[in-house]
């Protein structure tokens, strides 16, 4: 595992498994909830992802990131896929209680947003920072209003997963000669195009410590008299955010409401309105080929499901904020570390000196959906 200065990694052992955690050499143990940052990871990756942001916070902060189950240094136990992401929430829930925090505040990246969103509900949090997170009916086959396009989600969960990519996961496969190898999928998922980083190696090295056992990454699929002819299953990471397991569109109805921060890229490939990951939507490309079209299996809307759901949150009394990070992918703590932590630090309501200034307002488009 690949540490970056001042970043300790160590193993929780909780009643459900062991976990791995990262923290910062000097944090104090005893600092309060209300000055705890907890960071969860999204899927296939680890969480390395948070190294940067989490030396960049001010040393006045506690920051701790975690690893899912099946994914970096914790243990690679099968996941329950009909319980949606109240796996690895309740892992966390777990973690935390080991560590003697009762509540904190969660950022959660891509699938981790979904998993936070999960532990509010289930437990209690004092923020939610969503980055670029998965939509609160999962991912693929609803319509906007959330609605599922077929009874046995077909399409989506294990039935999405790409075959070689998995394989190359598999094989630790570190190289870029395939479209599919992990280090093409970051260049072209995880971050906008034409952005490098001196750190990829470690980010690939991190998507590679994806567990592909069985029970862990992508999960089972079943056979579907729907397109494309497989459904999700019932095991396994992807089945997770399958719409008939996961729904966590009840944060509208959460007392009390947590303030939430929103912040992703304009160029997210992943999680969008058109997203690339998303079968419905090659189908509509012509890449999937037999697409029954546009009323049968429209393409997910993603960004507009999430932004359905936060305007709820916002007329029932809570606290929303959009940030929506131009020329950025799926990765905005990455791509744009100082507008992802100054925006951090106005959710949690820090009230100390950041070590820089705030980015200047023309790089960010601020919203409160109020």
């Amino acid at each position: 595992m690949t540490l970056f200065d001042g970043i300790a990694a160590r193993t929780v052992e909780t009643p459900r498994l062991a976990v791995n955690i990262l923290e910062r050499e000097g944090d104090d143990p005893a600092t309060p909830p209300e000055r705890t940052v907890v960071f969860v990871h999204g899927n296939v990756s680890s969480s390395l992802f948070w190294q940067e942001t989490m030396q960049d916070l001010p040393h006045d902060l506690r920051a701790i990131a975690i690893d899912l189950r099946g994914f970096g240094g914790t243990e690679h136990a099968p996941i329950d896929g009909t319980r949606g992401v109240r796996d690895f929430s309740d892992d966390i829930h777990a973690t935390l209680e080991e560590l003697g925090i009762p509540t904190a505040h969660l950022v959660g990246w891509s699938m981790g947003g979904g998993v936070i969103m999960q532990y509010a509900l289930d437990h209690r949090a004092l923020s939610l920072t969503l980055e670029a997170p998965i939509s609160p009916y999962g991912f693929g086959g609803t319509r906007r209003d959330g609605s599922r396009l077929t009874d046995d989600d077909a399409g989506c969960g294990g039935a999405s997963g790409n075959a070689e990519f998995v394989q190359r996961l598999t094989d630790r496969d570190a190289g870029d000669e395939a479209p599919t190898s992990p280090r093409n999928v970051f260049r072209s998922g995880y971050v906008a195009p034409g952005y490098t980083t001196d750190h990829e190696d470690v980010f690939v090295e991190s998507m590679l410590s994806t567990s592909t056992a069985s029970g862990n990454y992508p999960g089972d699929a079943v056979p579907s008299e729907n397109w494309p002819g497989m459904a999700a299953g019932t095991v396994g990471v992807l089945n997770t955010l399958a719409p008939k397991h996961y729904n966590v569109s009840g944060i509208v109805a959460l007392e009390p409401k947590p303030p939430i921060l929103w912040i992703h890229g304009a160029l997210d490939p992943i999680i969008s309105d058109s997203s690339f990951y998303d079968l419905n939507n090659l189908g509509k490309l012509g890449i999937v080929p037999g697409w029954p079209g546009e009323e049968v299996a429209p393409p997910q809307e993603m960004v507009s499901q999430m932004k359905d759901v936060l305007g709820a949150y916002a007329a029932a009394g809570g606290e929303v904020t959009e940030v929506c990070l131009e020329r950025v992918g799926h990765t905005p703590n990455i791509e744009r570390p100082a507008e992802f932590r100054h925006a951090l630090l106005a959710v949690i309501g820090y009230t100390g000196t950041p070590a820089d200034p705030a980015p200047p307002t023309e790089a960010i488009i601020l919203r409160s959906a109020d």
